[in-house]
């Protein structure tokens, strides 16, 4: 017998978490299913050893804003970013008081965050960039020192034995936070279940097609001895990480045509060593090497994973065919489609200096990449560092480029949707799923904006031009959160 459900999500990440939790709010009468292939949820790109678990909101990442032509800064979409992320922390603290999320601690943790550089040039570029982000109220707090000693105090693994005379500089913002998203996803995913979700794991989808209704047949296989099934949904959400590009394809939406993926694995060097966990508390994120993508940017991270500490460095980018970790050796091959073909070959044969970085990443060994720490940690040692495997990043192919962000992809008729790409993800997975509301569901989101304004106050607003708005939103959720208060907006000072 075929079961009917109003939405089915596939994939049990911080994506389908999130959109099954904002349904479930708003329309409290829908029947949602919640697909996972794998034995548990938040065990691909939301577990907290496969991701960089920042709470990205610009203040560190660089890439974020690009220098432009003549050297102009432009902060545009780092105040985007940082706008979006807001929007999530509201979420969650709404959710926290309404006892959907457990104590804040267990998933949401401050850690300053710091961008940390050296060489003249890099000098400059973070000077200016301070000089721009210093005026933007989202960015209070920020402050800016070329002063060893005064960085010593924010990271001393940074100062540590370097060599003097050598021009370094930093950022700092103590709001900055450490996210654990598979903790977090756990926790969506249970209350959903509360709720009345059907929430399954070991489930595959192996199929989607559409009928004449309107409504989607979604066949799937369950663990060995189990025998398939298949179930109806009005509307379908695929937010299965690198496997949604060949779900979609499956589902025949012309929305998905010339729609490749490009996969990049990481790795990174871990230590819970306490003498070394202690002299590091912070976020430290540096300039990308030329040719790397987004994701791979060096960090040196706090991270809070079940109570405790530990400081991660990487990642180092690593090559696999798959586009999940537990994904399939022929995932590359298959995603090839007459549409995309061209623009696949396109990208192979524009971005040299990727493919150099990938060969250079991959022929280093365990000493190398302790080798490549030490510009940040002059005083790591081999035997202190342990390599771990971190998650697999599709990342999205299209027009014969290729990009480095997330995208949704929807059927024109709003019945299935879908989530390619990377960073910044997981922490503006709330504005990302508004947006997808809001396209997929044109007749019933008008009225369910008074709901979503009591879990997220400012939305529908700007934050960065309210100065006292900004203030006291981050202030709200900084209390309920038992994260660090912002101060008031105002000019700091150059610390030199």
């Amino acid at each position: 017998m075929t079961e009917n459900v109003d939405v089915l999500l596939i994939g049990g990440g911080i994506m389908s978490a999130t959109l099954g939790t904002f349904l479930q709010e708003v329309q409290p009468d829908w029947k949602i299913a919640l697909f996972e292939r794998l034995p548990e949820v938040a065990q691909e790109s939301s577990n907290a050893w496969n991701n960089a678990g920042t709470g990205h909101s610009a203040l560190c990442e660089l890439n974020y804003m690009p220098e432009g032509p003549g050297g102009a800064l432009d902060p545009a979409k780092a105040i985007s970013i940082n706008e979006q992320y807001q929007l999530s922390r509201q979420f969650w603290a709404s959710l926290v008081q309404r006892g959907v999320l457990d104590e804040p601690t267990t998933f949401i943790n401050s850690t300053p965050h710091m961008t940390f550089v050296h060489g003249e040039k890099d000098v400059d570029f973070l000077r200016r960039r301070y000089e721009v982000l210093k005026q933007q109220p989202l960015f209070a707090g920020i402050e800016y020192t070329e002063d060893s000693r005064v960085i010593n105090k924010w990271a001393p693994l940074l100062t540590q034995k370097r060599l003097a005379g050598e021009p370094i500089a930093a950022t700092r913002v103590e709001t900055g936070t450490d996210v654990d998203f598979g903790a977090l996803t756990v926790q969506l995913v249970e209350n959903l279940r509360k709720g009345g979700a059907d929430v399954r794991t070991n489930t595959e989808v192996r199929s989607l097609k559409q009928l004449s209704d309107g409504t989607w047949r979604v066949k799937y296989r369950r663990s060995v001895g189990q025998a398939p099934g298949e179930i109806r949904a009005k509307f379908v959400f695929v937010g299965a990480g690198g496997w949604a590009l060949r779900l979609l394809q499956n589902s025949g939406i012309p929305e998905i045509k010339g729609y490749g993926c490009f996969p990049i694995g990481g790795q990174w060097l871990y230590t819970s060593d306490p003498k070394i966990v202690s002299q590091h508390k912070a976020k430290v994120y540096s300039q990308a090497s030329v040719g790397a993508p987004p994701m791979s940017v060096p960090h040196l991270d706090t991270r809070v994973v079940d109570g405790e500490e530990s400081v991660l460095f990487g990642p180092f980018a690593t090559f696999s065919p798959k586009f999940l970790k537990n994904g399939s050796m022929w995932d590359i091959v298959r995603q090839v489609r007459p549409s995309n073909l061209g623009s696949m070959l396109k990208v192979g044969l524009t971005n040299f200096d990727l493919i150099k970085y990938l060969v250079t990443e991959l022929s280093k060994n365990h000493h190398r990449k302790v080798e490549s720490l030490r510009e940040y940690v002059p005083t790591a040692k081999d035997d202190d560092w342990k390599l771990l495997q971190a998650g697999q990043r599709a990342q999205v192919m299209v027009g014969g480029k290729l990009q480095f962000g997330t995208e949704v992809i929807n059927a024109e008729d709003g019945s299935i949707a879908g989530l390619l790409g990377a960073s910044p993800g997981a922490s503006t997975a709330v504005p990302i799923m508004l947006e997808l509301m809001e396209k997929c569901f044109p007749e019933q989101f008008p009225g369910w904006k008074s709901t979503i304004s009591e879990l997220i106050p400012t939305y529908g607003q700007k934050l960065n031009g309210q100065p006292e708005l900004a203030h006291e939103t981050m202030v709200a959720s900084a209390d309920v959160l038992d994260l660090t208060e912002p101060a008031p907006f105002s000019q700091p000072s150059l610390t030199r």
